[in-house]
């Protein structure tokens, strides 16, 4: 579904980004994790085609994504709360995003009540702008809005951080369900080794720049991650 090859990102002599050869299947959750500064959002906004490569390509389902924006139909994605448009509500948001999507506000509305619980009541009907809302609930309507319209590749960018723990559960469930059930290919960046290994079947750890790490999850998955980073 994904394929980078020979991809790097330089900033002026500094090397970011340096994958030599990444694939990631249709339907597999996948994980990626390292320090600060390791080039895990740098891989994503490649992805996004929201920087351009060094050096060179990543395909989405065989599309060069910084050439054709035929992979935008079946891709979405949340990084930050510079996807989201303050000035809207949070209805009036996913309504924006829904029409993008071909749906009409009763699909959205419909669509919607499946998320109650992570909502908590905090977000749906409350005439407050997603600028105004808490950062928690910001990453709510986010990952939210990048559910709609069943995209094959979701893209999240630390999507449990500001998250209550109750959220962060639910969140899990959900998605858990969206590659087991719905076969999407998921992408999730996180600090937080406990999460991605519940989440993700699939982890690789990136080290300035490098693949220094490709994982199959397993029972022995986050001891391994936790001595990797604790030395």
């Amino acid at each position: 579904m994904i394929k980078a090859t020979e991809l790097s990102k330089k900033y002026g002599g500094n090397t970011v980004l340096n994958i030599a050869s990444l694939e990631i299947p249709k339907g597999q959750t996948f994980g990626l994790v390292g320090n600060n500064g390791a080039g895990k959002t740098t891989f994503f906004n490649l992805l996004l085609d929201l920087i351009k490569p060094t050096t060179g390509v990543i395909l989405n389902n065989e599309i060069q994504v910084n050439i054709s924006e035929d992979w935008k139909p079946f891709t979405a994605a949340f990084i930050d709360e510079s996807f989201l448009i303050g000035y809207l509500t949070p209805e009036e948001y996913f309504y924006f995003i829904g029409e993008l999507r071909g749906m009409n506000k009763a699909d959205i509305d419909t669509f919607l009540t499946q998320f109650s619980e992570i909502f908590n009541d905090e977000i749906i009907g409350k005439k407050k702008y997603l600028r105004d809302l808490s950062k928690g609930n910001q990453k709510k309507a986010g990952i939210v809005a990048a559910l709609i319209g069943n995209p094959e590749v979701i893209i999240l960018d630390e999507p449990f951080a500001n998250l209550d723990p109750t959220t962060q559960i639910r969140l899990k469930k959900l998605l858990s369900y969206l590659t087991k059930d719905s076969n999407s290919t998921v992408l999730i960046s996180s600090h937080d080794l406990g999460h991605v290994t519940e989440v993700c079947e699939r982890i690789v750890v990136l080290d300035k720049g490098d693949i220094v790490k490709d994982l199959k999850t397993s029972a022995e998955t986050l001891a391994e991650l936790e001595t990797y980073f604790s030395v």
